[in-house]
């Protein structure tokens, strides 16, 4: 079997299949490295903004369902970018309407993609500290609940299956590096 570098693979022709509020589906044809066509099925996304909030050495999670798992997970604040939205001010804004907190002391932490194998949804991360309360102000259609866990709490919601989510599990892992690493 002849085997390939990997290269890019030049859109021969793309069809829009979807485009909602949050998301657009398309599907493309490409020419692949070895000369023949192949299809990628690829969901775009503006990007998101997801912010490990830390009040006095605990984590706030939200509690909330996702119709996707048809069950309630346990994450860290987050939320989508508006056109041409700065990262950091998208992080401010989903802190105070997810939690009702504010934060003096904000940090980059990173950038990543969430599933680069058919989506191009990239999230920045932020941690937030000094938080104070003002007024929790989700999204007419945002059901959820903040909880302050501590690390051992959080640990044990990775073990019993509450916290499932790519961005809080690496939040976490860069919150306590030497406790959420070693979860199995």
């Amino acid at each position: 079997m002849t085997h390939f570098e990997p290269s890019p693979e030049p859109t021969i022709h793309a069809r829009t299949l979807y485009t909602g509020r949050i998301i657009r589906l398309e599907v493309h044809t490409v020419r692949l490295p070895d000369g023949r066509t192949g299809e990628r099925e690829l969901v775009f996304h503006p990007g998101a903004v997801a912010i490990l909030a830390l009040k006095d050495d605990r984590v706030l999670l939200v509690r909330q369902f996702r119709k996707a798992l048809e069950r309630e997970t346990w994450e860290i604040p987050a939320g989508k970018l508006e056109p041409e939205e700065d990262p950091l001010a998208a992080a401010k804004r989903e802190l105070l309407e997810e939690t009702g907190y504010t934060a003096s002391t904000w940090h980059k932490r990173g950038f990543f993609y969430t599933a680069p194998g058919f989506c191009d949804e990239g999230i920045h991360l932020y941690s937030a500290q000094g938080l104070s309360f003002l007024l929790q102000q989700p999204d007419a259609d945002e059901f959820l609940s903040v909880h302050a866990l501590t690390r051992e709490e959080a640990q044990a919601a990775v073990r019993d299956g509450r916290i499932i989510d790519a961005k809080t599990l690496l939040a976490l892992a860069w919150w306590h590096p030497e406790t959420f690493s070693k979860l199995t």
